[in-house]
C-alpha cells in the first residue's frame, strides 16, 4: 500500500483523482487545495508534511489561466515554479516520490512531428515559461522526480473547452474555432487512471524523469469542437478560424502534439483515442445535468 497526498485537489485532475481512489483501495489518499495546504508557503509544506507520511506526492496544483498570466506574472511563477521548488524540497529530504504534472506550453509549436522528452523546451508565453521553470525546479531539488506533461486537458469540473463549446453550442448558431493549432485533447479522468497505474507499479518500476501523456490522436481546435457538437446533437454551426483573426494575450505555437511512447512502454499503459474518451466525458456530463434538472 502507497499513502498518496494531491495537491490541488479542487482542479480537473484532482476532482478526478478523489473520484477513483475508490478503485484502488490498496492505496490511502489525502486530497488537499490550497485551504488545507498551500504549497506556496515553505512553512505551511515542512509543518503539513512533517505531520503525515507519504510515500507519493501528485502535484495537480498549477496556475492555467494562460492569457491572464501576461498581466499576472507573479501569481504564474508563484504556483507553477515556486511552489514547485517547495514540494521537490522537501519530498527530496522525506524520501518521498514527485509526480508533477506539467504541460505541452513549454514547447514553442515549431516542429511538425509529435514531441518527445528529449526536446528542448521553448515556451512562447508566461505560462509556459512558468511551467518550464517549475519543472527544472522540481529536478533541481528531486532527481527521482517524474514529470508527466499533458495537454488540452478536459472533464466535467471547472472551466474548459467542452463545457464552453456545449454551452456556446446551445446559445448560438455558430461559433468561430481555430483550425491553424494541432495537438491532442486529454480526459482527466484518462490521466487520472494513468496516475494511479504508475503508483501501482512504482515498486517494480522505480523510474524517474519526463513522460508525455495524452489521448490517442491528433486535432485542430476546430475538429474538437465540430466533435463536441456532433455528439451533443447540437445543430451550431463551427466556423475555421485562422489564429491571427483571434487575437490572444498569450501567443499559441501552431503544434503541440506528444509523442507517448516512453509511458507506454514504461508503463505497459493502453491510451484511449480522444474521440472515445470524449464521448464518455460528454455522457457523464450530460447524465449529470439530466439529474440536476429533476
Amino acid at each position: 500500500m502507497a499513502s498518496i497526498l494531491v495537491t490541488g485537489s479542487k482542479g480537473q485532475l484532482g476532482t478526478e483523482l478523489s473520484l477513483i481512489a475508490g478503485d484502488y483501495p490498496q492505496h490511502q489518499l489525502t486530497f488537499t487545495d490550497v485551504e488545507e495546504l498551500d504549497i506556496i508557503n515553505e512553512k505551511s509544506v515542512r509543518d503539513f508534511f512533517s505531520k503525515n507520511n507519504f510515500d507519493f506526492c501528485i502535484n495537480c496544483a498549477a496556475y492555467t489561466a494562460v492569457d491572464k498570466a501576461e498581466s499576472d506574472m507573479e501569481s504564474a511563477f508563484n504556483l507553477n515554479t515556486a511552489a514547485v521548488f517547495n514540494l521537490a524540497q522537501i519530498t527530496n529530504e522525506l524520501n518521498i516520490r514527485l509526480i508533477h504534472i506539467s504541460t505541452d506550453f513549454v514547447f514553442d509549436g515549431k516542429k511538425s512531428k509529435p514531441y518527445t522528452e528529449d526536446d528542448i523546451p521553448s515556451p512562447l508565453n508566461i505560462y509556459g515559461k512558468s511551467k518550464w521553470r517549475g519543472e527544472e525546479a522540481c529536478f533541481q531539488q528531486n532527481s527521482k522526480s517524474i514529470i508527466i506533461r499533458t495537454s488540452w486537458l478536459y472533464s466535467p469540473f471547472g472551466v474548459n473547452f467542452v463545457k464552453t463549446m456545449q454551452r456556446l453550442g446551445r446559445e448560438r448558431t455558430e461559433i468561430g474555432v481555430i483550425y491553424d493549432q494541432i495537438g491532442t485533447p486529454t480526459y482527466a479522468h484518462d490521466l487520472a487512471q494513468a496516475l494511479m497505474e504508475i503508483v501501482s507499479k512504482h515498486p517494480e518500476n522505480p523510474v524517474s524523469g519526463i513522460f508525455h501523456y495524452s489521448n490517442e490522436g491528433v486535432c485542430s481546435w476546430y475538429d474538437f469542437a465540430v466533435a463536441i457538437m456532433q455528439l451533443n446533437g447540437l445543430s451550431c454551426n463551427i466556423k475555421p478560424l485562422e489564429t491571427i483573426e483571434y487575437p490572444t494575450p498569450a501567443k499559441r505555437g501552431p503544434y503541440s502534439v506528444l509523442n507517448k511512447k516512453k509511458i507506454k512502454t514504461t508503463f505497459g499503459l493502453t491510451i484511449p483515442h480522444w474521440r472515445d474518451s470524449l464521448q464518455k466525458c460528454i455522457e457523464r456530463i450530460n447524465a449529470e445535468a439530466a439529474v440536476g434538472s429533476k
